[in-house]
């Protein structure tokens, strides 16, 4: 399925904004960080031509979803993860009822809510939010590895929500997999 030049217009606001929001919310390393999810998942959505249905991405979907909300934001609230990025970056911890984090929100991770209704109704906004989710969860996420502790002030050690990542990320992966290798890519 083609994409029109509104679809891919409004897909690049999108991750524009998530990235402004992000900036506006925890500063200009976060920022860099979220755009290997939101600006990847774009790129990714361009490279890779796809006509997957919802039942395609159901199991990775799901999955990966639970994963975040259950284990991954858990597990950052608990230890502090936001705590611990300020420690890095100097930005102050925002509120979580900040406008900067509701629209962060909104714009970001609350559009990929979305993702089953918009496929079931064969929009390509609908596999573009699956790719900016599974590049998230499965690039993205991978910065509590590969960046936050050798930006930390101690040793490479533990990174609040370092643990969950190592469910999270394969599961992302899979997501990422069935989009590219789905039986109606065939």
């Amino acid at each position: 399925m083609k994409k029109s030049v509104s679809q891919i217009t409004i897909a690049l606001l999108i991750s524009i904004l998530s990235l402004v929001f992000a900036y506006l919310s925890l500063g200009w390393l976060v920022m860099i960080i979220f755009s290997f999810g939101y600006l990847g998942g774009f790129i990714f959505w361009l490279m890779f031509p796809c006509q997957v249905s919802f039942t395609d991405i159901k199991k990775p979907y799901w999955l990966t979803l639970a994963a975040f909300l259950l284990l991954h934001k858990p597990e950052e609230k608990f230890m502090k993860f936001f705590e611990a990025v300020s420690n890095i970056t100097g930005v102050p911890v925002p509120s979580s009822t900040s406008v900067s984090v509701i629209l962060m929100l909104a714009v970001g991770a609350a559009l990929w809510l979305l993702v089953p209704i918009l496929i079931k109704r064969k929009s390509q906004l609908g596999i573009y939010l699956a790719w900016t989710f599974f590049a998230s969860m499965g690039i993205t996420e991978l910065a509590h590895f590969l960046v936050f502790p050798f930006l930390a002030k101690s040793s490479y050690d533990y990174f609040p929500g370092m643990i969950s990542v190592v469910v999270l990320a394969p599961l992302a992966w899979w997501g990422m997999y069935k989009l590219i290798f789905n039986k109606q890519n065939s």
